[in-house]
Protein backbone atom coordinates (compact mmCIF):
# COMPACT_ATOMS: atom_id res chain seq x y z
CA UNK A 1 0.00 0.00 0.00
CA UNK A 2 0.80 3.67 -0.39
CA UNK A 3 0.28 6.89 1.70
CA UNK A 4 -2.29 8.24 0.09
CA UNK A 5 -2.48 12.28 -0.42
CA UNK A 6 -5.51 12.39 0.83
CA UNK A 7 -4.24 10.78 4.33
CA UNK A 8 -0.50 11.17 4.43
CA UNK A 9 -1.46 14.73 6.20
CA UNK A 10 -3.19 13.35 8.99
CA UNK A 11 -1.89 10.25 9.27
CA UNK A 12 -0.16 9.82 12.53
CA UNK A 13 -3.26 11.55 14.10
CA UNK A 14 -5.73 8.99 12.73
CA UNK A 15 -3.45 5.76 11.73
CA UNK A 16 -0.65 6.27 14.18
CA UNK A 17 2.72 4.10 13.24
CA UNK A 18 1.10 1.35 10.98
CA UNK A 19 0.88 3.89 8.25
CA UNK A 20 4.15 4.34 8.68
CA UNK A 21 4.94 1.12 8.89
CA UNK A 22 4.02 0.66 5.29
CA UNK A 23 6.50 2.14 4.12
CA UNK A 24 8.85 -0.80 5.05
CA UNK A 25 8.05 -2.97 2.41
CA UNK A 26 8.80 -0.90 -0.44
CA UNK A 27 11.53 -1.39 -3.20
CA UNK A 28 13.20 1.79 -1.98
CA UNK A 29 16.07 3.10 -3.49
CA UNK A 30 19.23 4.27 -1.91
CA UNK A 31 22.02 6.60 -2.58
CA UNK A 32 24.36 4.11 -2.74
CA UNK A 33 21.77 1.71 -5.61
CA UNK A 34 21.69 5.17 -7.44
CA UNK A 35 25.59 4.92 -7.67
CA UNK A 36 26.36 7.52 -5.79
CA UNK A 37 29.43 7.57 -3.18
CA UNK A 38 28.45 8.46 0.57
CA UNK A 39 30.72 9.46 2.95
CA UNK A 40 30.94 8.89 6.21
CA UNK A 41 29.35 12.51 7.42
CA UNK A 42 26.23 12.56 9.18
CA UNK A 43 23.74 14.57 7.18
CA UNK A 44 21.62 16.58 10.05
CA UNK A 45 17.83 16.99 9.35
CA UNK A 46 15.61 19.23 10.76
CA UNK A 47 11.99 19.67 10.85
CA UNK A 48 9.67 22.40 10.60
CA UNK A 49 6.13 21.23 10.87
CA UNK A 50 5.31 17.95 12.73
CA UNK A 51 2.10 16.95 11.04
CA UNK A 52 1.28 13.85 9.26
CA UNK A 53 2.94 15.09 5.96
CA UNK A 54 5.83 16.47 8.20
CA UNK A 55 6.18 13.28 9.70
CA UNK A 56 6.29 10.94 6.78
CA UNK A 57 8.84 13.46 4.81
CA UNK A 58 11.38 12.91 8.10
CA UNK A 59 10.62 8.79 8.62
CA UNK A 60 11.34 9.15 4.71
CA UNK A 61 14.68 11.72 4.76
CA UNK A 62 15.99 8.77 7.82
CA UNK A 63 16.14 6.26 5.23
CA UNK A 64 16.98 8.16 2.11
CA UNK A 65 21.03 7.59 3.62
CA UNK A 66 23.14 5.11 5.52
CA UNK A 67 24.45 7.81 7.49
CA UNK A 68 21.88 10.99 8.27
CA UNK A 69 19.64 11.60 11.86
CA UNK A 70 17.02 13.94 12.79
CA UNK A 71 18.60 15.98 15.36
CA UNK A 72 15.89 19.03 15.42
CA UNK A 73 11.74 19.44 15.56
CA UNK A 74 9.54 22.63 15.15
CA UNK A 75 6.09 23.24 15.36
CA UNK A 76 3.35 25.80 16.91
CA UNK A 77 1.87 22.98 18.68
CA UNK A 78 3.40 20.88 21.55
CA UNK A 79 0.33 17.94 20.84
CA UNK A 80 1.87 17.73 16.71
CA UNK A 81 5.20 17.73 17.85
CA UNK A 82 5.05 15.05 20.59
CA UNK A 83 3.18 12.95 18.23
CA UNK A 84 5.26 13.06 15.83
CA UNK A 85 8.36 12.29 17.55
CA UNK A 86 6.51 9.58 19.17
CA UNK A 87 5.79 8.07 15.77
CA UNK A 88 9.18 8.66 14.67
CA UNK A 89 10.81 6.69 17.46
CA UNK A 90 8.55 4.09 17.13
CA UNK A 91 9.27 3.44 13.43
CA UNK A 92 13.42 4.36 13.09
CA UNK A 93 14.47 5.12 16.50
CA UNK A 94 18.31 4.77 15.87
CA UNK A 95 17.95 7.52 13.48
CA UNK A 96 15.89 10.15 15.68
CA UNK A 97 18.59 12.23 17.58
CA UNK A 98 16.33 15.16 19.13
CA UNK A 99 17.33 15.86 22.35
CA UNK A 100 14.27 17.67 24.42
CA UNK A 101 15.78 21.05 23.96
CA UNK A 102 15.94 20.59 20.36
CA UNK A 103 11.76 20.00 20.14
CA UNK A 104 10.76 23.72 19.33
CA UNK A 105 7.52 25.20 19.97
CA UNK A 106 6.34 29.21 18.95
CA UNK A 107 6.30 30.54 15.80
CA UNK A 108 9.88 31.62 15.61
CA UNK A 109 10.79 28.22 16.17
CA UNK A 110 12.05 27.74 12.36
CA UNK A 111 14.90 30.35 13.00
CA UNK A 112 15.82 28.41 15.57
CA UNK A 113 16.35 25.22 13.44
CA UNK A 114 18.06 27.25 10.89
CA UNK A 115 20.32 28.69 13.55
CA UNK A 116 21.94 25.17 14.16
CA UNK A 117 24.26 22.91 12.41
CA UNK A 118 21.21 20.83 10.05
CA UNK A 119 22.66 20.43 6.36
CA UNK A 120 18.69 20.20 5.72
CA UNK A 121 15.51 21.36 6.58
CA UNK A 122 12.25 19.82 5.84
CA UNK A 123 9.46 22.80 5.60
CA UNK A 124 5.98 21.04 5.98
CA UNK A 125 3.74 23.95 7.48
CA UNK A 126 0.41 25.20 6.13
CA UNK A 127 1.49 26.74 2.88
CA UNK A 128 1.32 30.43 3.81
CA UNK A 129 4.51 30.04 5.79
CA UNK A 130 6.38 28.47 2.64
CA UNK A 131 8.15 31.63 1.38
CA UNK A 132 9.17 33.05 4.11
CA UNK A 133 10.49 29.70 5.82
CA UNK A 134 12.44 28.79 2.40
CA UNK A 135 13.69 31.74 1.54
CA UNK A 136 15.31 31.82 5.26
CA UNK A 137 16.49 28.21 4.64
CA UNK A 138 18.24 29.04 1.45
CA UNK A 139 20.29 32.33 2.92
CA UNK A 140 20.97 30.19 6.21
CA UNK A 141 22.82 27.38 3.69
CA UNK A 142 20.42 24.95 3.98
CA UNK A 143 19.48 22.22 1.43
CA UNK A 144 15.79 22.21 1.36
CA UNK A 145 12.79 19.38 1.22
CA UNK A 146 9.45 21.80 0.63
CA UNK A 147 5.75 20.26 0.32
CA UNK A 148 3.54 21.47 -2.46
CA UNK A 149 2.43 23.97 -2.73
CA UNK A 150 4.94 26.81 -2.68
CA UNK A 151 3.07 29.65 -1.95
CA UNK A 152 -0.61 30.84 -2.06
CA UNK A 153 -0.70 33.73 -3.93
CA UNK A 154 1.29 35.29 -6.85
CA UNK A 155 3.71 37.41 -4.87
CA UNK A 156 4.36 34.53 -2.93
CA UNK A 157 5.25 32.91 -6.26
CA UNK A 158 7.51 35.48 -7.17
CA UNK A 159 9.90 35.43 -3.97
CA UNK A 160 9.80 31.48 -4.33
CA UNK A 161 11.21 32.06 -7.58
CA UNK A 162 13.75 33.98 -6.86
CA UNK A 163 14.74 32.08 -3.79
CA UNK A 164 14.91 28.87 -6.00
CA UNK A 165 17.73 30.92 -8.24
CA UNK A 166 19.19 32.40 -5.33
CA UNK A 167 19.73 28.46 -4.15
CA UNK A 168 21.13 27.46 -7.45
CA UNK A 169 23.77 30.58 -7.43
CA UNK A 170 24.60 28.61 -3.23
CA UNK A 171 24.44 25.21 -4.60
CA UNK A 172 21.77 24.28 -2.39
CA UNK A 173 19.23 21.40 -3.39
CA UNK A 174 15.79 21.95 -3.45
CA UNK A 175 13.26 19.40 -3.76
CA UNK A 176 9.71 20.04 -4.16
CA UNK A 177 6.69 17.38 -3.09
CA UNK A 178 5.50 17.21 -6.39
CA UNK A 179 5.82 13.37 -5.98
CA UNK A 180 4.38 12.33 -9.15
CA UNK A 181 7.35 13.67 -10.80
CA UNK A 182 8.74 10.59 -9.04
CA UNK A 183 6.89 7.67 -9.63
CA UNK A 184 8.03 4.91 -12.16
CA UNK A 185 4.51 4.33 -13.64
CA UNK A 186 4.22 7.88 -14.05
CA UNK A 187 8.20 8.56 -15.31
CA UNK A 188 7.30 5.51 -17.78
CA UNK A 189 4.61 6.98 -19.58
CA UNK A 190 5.24 10.27 -19.72
CA UNK A 191 8.61 9.44 -21.30
CA UNK A 192 6.79 8.24 -24.20
CA UNK A 193 4.08 10.73 -24.19
CA UNK A 194 6.89 13.29 -24.40
CA UNK A 195 8.69 10.76 -27.09
CA UNK A 196 5.49 11.43 -29.40
CA UNK A 197 3.64 7.90 -28.32
CA UNK A 198 0.03 9.67 -29.50
CA UNK A 199 1.73 12.18 -31.70
CA UNK A 200 1.43 16.13 -30.63
CA UNK A 201 -0.44 16.35 -27.47
CA UNK A 202 -3.46 18.91 -27.56
CA UNK A 203 -5.89 18.13 -25.03
CA UNK A 204 -5.61 17.27 -21.57
CA UNK A 205 -8.50 16.70 -19.21
CA UNK A 206 -7.31 16.58 -15.71
CA UNK A 207 -9.46 15.93 -12.15
CA UNK A 208 -9.06 16.07 -8.65
CA UNK A 209 -12.52 15.10 -7.02
CA UNK A 210 -12.50 13.91 -3.77
CA UNK A 211 -14.71 13.69 -0.93
CA UNK A 212 -15.00 15.57 2.64
CA UNK A 213 -11.59 16.15 4.36
CA UNK A 214 -10.85 16.35 8.13
CA UNK A 215 -12.23 19.03 10.51
CA UNK A 216 -10.95 19.26 13.93
CA UNK A 217 -13.88 20.34 16.20
CA UNK A 218 -12.81 23.42 18.65
CA UNK A 219 -11.80 22.32 22.19
CA UNK A 220 -11.70 24.21 25.46
CA UNK A 221 -9.21 26.60 25.88
CA UNK A 222 -8.49 26.88 21.65
CA UNK A 223 -8.30 30.60 20.61
CA UNK A 224 -10.15 31.46 17.34
CA UNK A 225 -6.39 31.94 15.84
CA UNK A 226 -5.36 28.46 17.00
CA UNK A 227 -9.04 26.65 15.72
CA UNK A 228 -8.17 28.35 12.39
CA UNK A 229 -4.75 27.07 12.46
CA UNK A 230 -5.67 23.66 13.00
CA UNK A 231 -8.36 23.77 10.36
CA UNK A 232 -5.89 25.62 8.11
CA UNK A 233 -6.91 24.00 5.24
CA UNK A 234 -10.85 25.78 5.01
CA UNK A 235 -8.86 29.20 4.96
CA UNK A 236 -7.64 30.18 1.62
CA UNK A 237 -4.94 32.85 3.40
CA UNK A 238 -3.73 29.80 4.67
CA UNK A 239 -3.83 26.58 2.26
CA UNK A 240 -4.45 28.88 -1.00
CA UNK A 241 -8.40 27.20 -1.59
CA UNK A 242 -7.81 23.50 -1.93
CA UNK A 243 -7.24 23.76 -5.83
CA UNK A 244 -4.20 25.26 -4.69
CA UNK A 245 -3.49 22.87 -1.60
CA UNK A 246 -4.64 19.56 -3.05
CA UNK A 247 -5.88 19.67 -6.78
CA UNK A 248 -2.44 21.40 -7.86
CA UNK A 249 -0.87 17.73 -8.23
CA UNK A 250 -3.28 17.24 -11.08
CA UNK A 251 -2.05 20.46 -12.76
CA UNK A 252 1.35 19.59 -11.96
CA UNK A 253 0.75 16.18 -14.12
CA UNK A 254 -0.93 18.58 -16.72
CA UNK A 255 1.84 20.30 -16.76
CA UNK A 256 3.89 17.71 -17.56
CA UNK A 257 2.03 16.29 -20.50
CA UNK A 258 2.40 19.70 -21.89
CA UNK A 259 6.43 19.68 -21.85
CA UNK A 260 5.90 22.50 -18.98
CA UNK A 261 4.91 24.94 -21.55
CA UNK A 262 3.21 27.77 -19.67
CA UNK A 263 -0.54 28.23 -20.76
CA UNK A 264 -1.76 32.00 -22.30
CA UNK A 265 -5.12 32.46 -20.80
CA UNK A 266 -7.51 30.67 -18.10
CA UNK A 267 -10.94 30.95 -17.34
CA UNK A 268 -13.42 29.00 -14.91
CA UNK A 269 -15.56 28.84 -12.65
CA UNK A 270 -16.27 27.54 -9.15
CA UNK A 271 -18.35 27.83 -5.82
CA UNK A 272 -19.77 26.10 -2.38
CA UNK A 273 -21.97 24.24 -2.89
CA UNK A 274 -22.36 21.43 -0.45
CA UNK A 275 -19.54 23.12 2.18
CA UNK A 276 -20.98 25.51 3.23
CA UNK A 277 -21.02 26.10 6.72
CA UNK A 278 -18.84 29.06 8.76
CA UNK A 279 -16.41 26.65 10.39
CA UNK A 280 -15.46 25.68 6.27
CA UNK A 281 -14.28 29.00 6.30
CA UNK A 282 -13.99 30.60 2.88
CA UNK A 283 -13.06 28.33 0.55
CA UNK A 284 -14.93 26.89 -2.29
CA UNK A 285 -16.12 23.16 -2.66
CA UNK A 286 -15.36 22.90 -6.40
CA UNK A 287 -13.28 24.24 -9.42
CA UNK A 288 -13.90 23.62 -13.24
CA UNK A 289 -10.93 25.60 -14.98
CA UNK A 290 -9.92 26.08 -19.09
CA UNK A 291 -6.56 27.07 -19.90
CA UNK A 292 -5.80 28.08 -23.09
CA UNK A 293 -2.26 27.25 -24.40
CA UNK A 294 -0.61 28.30 -27.34
CA UNK A 295 -1.64 26.76 -30.89
CA UNK A 296 -4.74 26.29 -29.77
CA UNK A 297 -3.89 23.40 -27.33
CA UNK A 298 -6.33 23.15 -23.91
CA UNK A 299 -5.80 22.55 -20.87
CA UNK A 300 -9.02 20.70 -18.88
CA UNK A 301 -9.29 21.01 -14.91
CA UNK A 302 -12.45 19.95 -13.01
CA UNK A 303 -11.78 19.51 -9.14
CA UNK A 304 -14.09 19.20 -5.96
CA UNK A 305 -13.89 18.10 -2.09
CA UNK A 306 -18.03 16.85 -1.48
CA UNK A 307 -18.75 13.92 0.40
CA UNK A 308 -21.06 11.51 -0.84
CA UNK A 309 -20.21 11.63 -4.61
CA UNK A 310 -17.80 10.44 -7.31
CA UNK A 311 -14.53 10.46 -7.33
CA UNK A 312 -12.18 10.79 -10.03
CA UNK A 313 -8.29 11.30 -9.57
CA UNK A 314 -6.76 11.07 -13.30
CA UNK A 315 -6.18 12.64 -17.28
CA UNK A 316 -7.01 11.96 -20.48
CA UNK A 317 -4.40 12.92 -22.43
CA UNK A 318 -5.14 13.43 -26.44
CA UNK A 319 -2.81 13.80 -28.98
CA UNK A 320 -2.75 13.74 -33.15
CA UNK A 321 -2.07 10.37 -33.26
CA UNK A 322 -3.81 8.37 -30.44
CA UNK A 323 -4.76 8.86 -26.65
CA UNK A 324 -3.57 8.15 -22.77
CA UNK A 325 -5.60 7.47 -19.93
CA UNK A 326 -4.02 7.74 -16.42
CA UNK A 327 -5.47 7.11 -13.37
CA UNK A 328 -3.18 7.69 -11.11
CA UNK A 329 -2.73 5.37 -8.68
CA UNK A 330 -3.65 1.65 -10.74
CA UNK A 331 -3.66 2.59 -14.60
CA UNK A 332 -0.98 4.03 -16.72
CA UNK A 333 -1.96 3.03 -21.05
CA UNK A 334 -1.47 4.27 -24.28
CA UNK A 335 -3.67 3.67 -27.32
CA UNK A 336 -1.59 4.80 -30.06
CA UNK A 337 0.87 3.17 -32.69
CA UNK A 338 1.58 0.96 -30.40
CA UNK A 339 -0.82 -0.08 -27.32
CA UNK A 340 0.88 0.24 -23.95
CA UNK A 341 0.46 -0.27 -20.54
CA UNK A 342 2.83 -0.21 -17.93
CA UNK A 343 0.55 -2.34 -15.26
CA UNK A 344 1.28 -4.78 -18.24
CA UNK A 345 4.91 -5.04 -17.52
CA UNK A 346 4.31 -6.54 -13.95
CA UNK A 347 6.97 -4.48 -11.95
CA UNK A 348 7.30 -3.70 -8.99
CA UNK A 349 5.56 -0.43 -8.04
CA UNK A 350 8.34 2.12 -6.38
CA UNK A 351 7.26 4.30 -3.10
CA UNK A 352 7.62 7.77 -5.04
CA UNK A 353 7.41 9.60 -0.97
CA UNK A 354 10.69 7.55 -0.27
CA UNK A 355 12.43 8.22 -4.21
CA UNK A 356 12.07 12.15 -4.02
CA UNK A 357 14.57 11.44 -1.13
CA UNK A 358 16.56 9.05 -1.76
CA UNK A 359 17.14 11.82 -5.26
CA UNK A 360 17.74 14.51 -2.59
CA UNK A 361 19.98 13.14 -0.31
CA UNK A 362 22.11 10.90 -3.02
CA UNK A 363 22.26 14.71 -5.40
CA UNK A 364 23.74 16.02 -2.25
CA UNK A 365 26.09 13.40 -1.55
CA UNK A 366 27.30 13.91 -5.54
CA UNK A 367 27.96 17.20 -4.92
CA UNK A 368 25.18 18.24 -7.72
CA UNK A 369 21.88 19.52 -5.76
CA UNK A 370 18.84 19.09 -7.24
CA UNK A 371 17.13 22.02 -8.17
CA UNK A 372 13.14 22.25 -9.16
CA UNK A 373 12.30 25.68 -8.13
CA UNK A 374 11.01 27.17 -10.80
CA UNK A 375 8.91 24.11 -12.28
CA UNK A 376 7.52 24.10 -9.04
CA UNK A 377 6.49 27.63 -8.87
CA UNK A 378 5.08 27.07 -12.07
CA UNK A 379 2.92 24.67 -10.96
CA UNK A 380 2.02 25.79 -8.32
CA UNK A 381 1.04 29.30 -9.69
CA UNK A 382 -1.67 27.40 -12.56
CA UNK A 383 -3.66 26.13 -9.18
CA UNK A 384 -3.41 29.59 -8.08
CA UNK A 385 -4.37 30.99 -11.60
CA UNK A 386 -7.32 28.89 -11.61
CA UNK A 387 -8.34 30.13 -7.93
CA UNK A 388 -8.20 33.56 -9.42
CA UNK A 389 -10.19 33.27 -12.24
CA UNK A 390 -13.00 30.72 -10.22
CA UNK A 391 -13.21 33.90 -7.57
CA UNK A 392 -13.49 36.73 -10.26
CA UNK A 393 -15.07 34.98 -13.41
CA UNK A 394 -12.83 36.59 -15.40
CA UNK A 395 -10.50 35.15 -18.31
CA UNK A 396 -7.05 36.55 -16.71
CA UNK A 397 -3.82 35.75 -19.06
CA UNK A 398 -0.25 34.82 -17.40
CA UNK A 399 1.08 37.98 -17.54
CA UNK A 400 -1.86 39.47 -15.61
CA UNK A 401 -2.03 35.96 -13.34
CA UNK A 402 1.79 36.09 -12.31
CA UNK A 403 2.08 39.70 -11.72
CA UNK A 404 -0.97 40.16 -9.29
CA UNK A 405 -0.16 42.12 -6.33
CA UNK A 406 -3.13 40.41 -4.51
CA UNK A 407 -1.35 39.41 -0.86
CA UNK A 408 -4.04 36.74 0.81
CA UNK A 409 -2.37 36.60 4.43
CA UNK A 410 -0.19 38.11 6.41
CA UNK A 411 3.98 38.23 5.99
CA UNK A 412 5.82 35.71 7.87
CA UNK A 413 7.02 38.05 10.79
CA UNK A 414 4.07 39.19 11.42
CA UNK A 415 2.56 35.70 12.74
CA UNK A 416 2.07 35.31 16.54
CA UNK A 417 -0.56 34.43 18.61
CA UNK A 418 -1.94 38.33 18.65
CA UNK A 419 -2.62 38.43 14.85
CA UNK A 420 -6.16 39.42 14.43
CA UNK A 421 -5.91 38.39 10.60
CA UNK A 422 -9.35 39.44 9.14
CA UNK A 423 -11.25 36.24 6.85
CA UNK A 424 -12.62 37.81 3.37
CA UNK A 425 -15.50 37.17 2.78
CA UNK A 426 -16.59 34.27 -0.02
CA UNK A 427 -15.91 35.33 -3.50
CA UNK A 428 -18.63 35.49 -5.65
CA UNK A 429 -17.46 35.54 -9.37
CA UNK A 430 -18.37 38.47 -11.32
CA UNK A 431 -18.23 40.61 -7.95
CA UNK A 432 -15.23 40.06 -6.83
CA UNK A 433 -12.23 42.02 -8.33
CA UNK A 434 -9.15 40.53 -10.24
CA UNK A 435 -6.26 42.42 -8.05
Amino acid sequence: MTIKDNSRRDFVKKTGSAVLASTVGFNVLSAKSLGKDINSETLKVGLIGCGGRGTGAALQATRADDNVALTMMADIFQDRLDESYNALMKENPSKIKVEESNKLIGFDAYKKVLESDVDVVILTTPPSFRPGHLRAAIEAGKHVFCEKPVAVDAPGIRHVMETAKMAKQKGLALMSGFCWRHDDPKNATYDRLLDGAIGDIHTVYNTYNTGALWYREPQPGWTKLETTLRNWLYYNWLSGDHITEQAVHSLDLMAWAFGDVLPVSATGTGGRQSRTEDKFGNVYDHFAIVFDYPDGKKGFHFSRQQKNCSRAYGLDIIGDKGRCNIHVSNNHEIMGKKHWKWEDEKKERNDMYQTEHDELFASIRAGKPFNDGIRMSHSTMLAIWGRMVAYTGQTISWDEAINSNETLGPPLEDYSWNLNWPMKDVAQPGITKFA
